[in-house]
């Protein structure tokens, strides 16, 4: 007999951190991200021309900027306990290489950004903002919002980077089950189309679209961009 296989849902985002043991899986994926390359180039003098001529200089750091949601109200629990992990990433960590404590020389670790085929360069967290926007009533925070700046680390050429829409729905809703809901009428609440329910169902690893319990929190994807061939 065959044992039955695990429900897949979308590639989950995720940063891998220095020296690559760790990694940080993100609760819900970004809904866009913003990638910047920039080169120097210095005009050379020319008199009598319309234009000078531009000559190379140097290539500029890469950044990605990014926003992410992170919310534990379904768990009741305290939503810092992931983004303390974020902060983690700008403090100093003595035990990495290049590090010198007699010559008080140390730095926070690089990190490299994965999505299902899209990976970035090294990178460092250059800024991080965290905005708390929900809390229970003892005042425990219960979600919020992660916006990142990460910049190339080193000349280890850019990667391809592609559109993670073209291989994942883009997650950025999230609908509270209330008693009596059932996956088709969700679908139909966000879509219009109750026979979109298998997304919401792959998107949550829903085995059973009937029997989803109150208070549960979906994550509901944006539909897939249809190209035309």
């Amino acid at each position: 007999m065959t044992a039955p296989q695990e429900a897949t849902g979308p590639a989950k985002a995720r940063l891998r951190i220095e020296p690559g043991s760790d990694e940080i899986t993100f609760l819900f994926n970004p809904a866009e991200l913003t990638i910047t390359k920039a080169n120097s180039w210095d005009a050379a003098e020319g008199k009598g021309r319309n234009a000078p001529e531009l000559r190379f200089q140097a290539g500029q750091p890469g950044t990605i900027a990014l926003s992410i949601t992170l919310d534990t109200t379904s768990e009741g629990t305290d939503v810092t306990k992931h983004t303390s992990k974020l902060l983690d990433l700008m403090k100093v960590n003595p035990a990495l290489p290049g590090s010198d404590s007699g010559r008080n020389k140390a730095r926070p670790p690089w990190v490299e950004f994965h999505w299902g085929t899209l990976h970035s360069f090294k990178a460092i967290v250059e800024r991080l903002q965290i905005k708390y926007t929900y809390f229970a009533s003892s005042g425990m925070p219960l979600r919020a919002k992660a916006d990142l700046s990460l910049k190339q680390w080193m000349d280890d050429g850019l990667k391809p980077l592609q559109n993670p829409t073209s291989h994942t729905p883009t997650l950025h809703r999230t609908h509270r089950v209330v008693r009596g809901e059932t996956l088709d009428r969700i679908a139909a609440a966000h879509y219009s189309d109750p026979t979109r329910w298998r997304l919401i169902a792959e998107a949550n690893a829903v085995v059973d679209p009937i029997a989803v319990a109150a208070g549960t929190l979906l994550v509901i994807p944006e539909l897939p961009v249809r190209r035309r061939g």
